[in-house]
């Protein structure tokens, strides 16, 4: 969960795509890093197999100072959605602050979206973090595929967790799905950490330290 280091005044939280194989967790990364500013951006890790998927995880870093002089750190990482990584799934979960599942939209898909999304709430569980209450956006993706789920469908499926359709490798969706994932976590630290009133630091003013390291991105 979220680190706090008062005598180095710093906040580091960690947020994880999740998601079932090739659903787009990788690309939402690759795209945000590509919308970063120039002279912001940071470097994302990557690590693959020798079939290019994701192995382990990516990891892209996403830095701000706040009015109140705390430097807040922002860690984003994807897992790898094959059944085989299991145990990987699980490490990387540990102490995570938000969740972005990132599902793939085609209805062939729908029992890899259930499995995942069952298999991120045991390894969460398991590592005692509170499944109902963690802030998390759904995203469903590939809107460009066939035979996809209608999003009025998904909207009565999924009530109050917002969700956001996207074509992730051109950039759709993406940025909309980021920003309602950093407004979920901010609301989420405010209820349990009191935010607002410890680091003088509000939900507006968050918004715009996170999302100015994007170009033409705005709060």
């Amino acid at each position: 969960m979220v680190q706090i280091n008062m005598s180095s005044k710093e906040i580091t939280l960690k947020v994880v795509y999740y998601g079932p194989a090739l659903s787009g967790k990788t690309s939402n990364l690759q795209m945000l890093h590509e919308m970063m500013d120039e002279s912001t951006r940071s470097h994302m890790l990557t690590l693959d197999t020798k079939d290019d998927r994701t192995l382990y995880f990516d990891f892209l870093p996403v830095e701000f100072d706040t009015v109140g002089g705390f430097s807040v750190k922002m860690k984003l990482f994807t897992v790898p959605g094959q059944v085989m990584h299991k145990s990987t799934r699980k490490v990387v979960l540990a102490g995570a602050d938000a969740i972005a599942f990132i599902a793939d939209s085609q209805r062939s898909a729908a029992s890899a979206n259930a499995y995942s999304w069952r298999d991120m709430e045991a390894n969460l569980k398991a590592h005692g973090i509170d499944f109902d209450s963690l802030p998390k956006v759904v995203q469903f993706n590939k809107r460009d595929m066939p035979d996809v789920k209608d999003l009025a469908e998904i909207k009565k499926q999924w009530g109050d967790t917002p969700t956001f359709p996207a074509i992730a490798n051109r950039g759709e969706g993406v940025v909309e799905t980021f920003r309602e994932l950093m407004r979920v976590l901010y609301r989420g630290l405010e209820a349990r950490h009191d935010f607002s009133a410890k680091f003088a630091l509000s939900e507006d003013e968050f918004l715009k330290g996170v999302m100015k390291n994007f170009k033409g991105a705005s709060a």
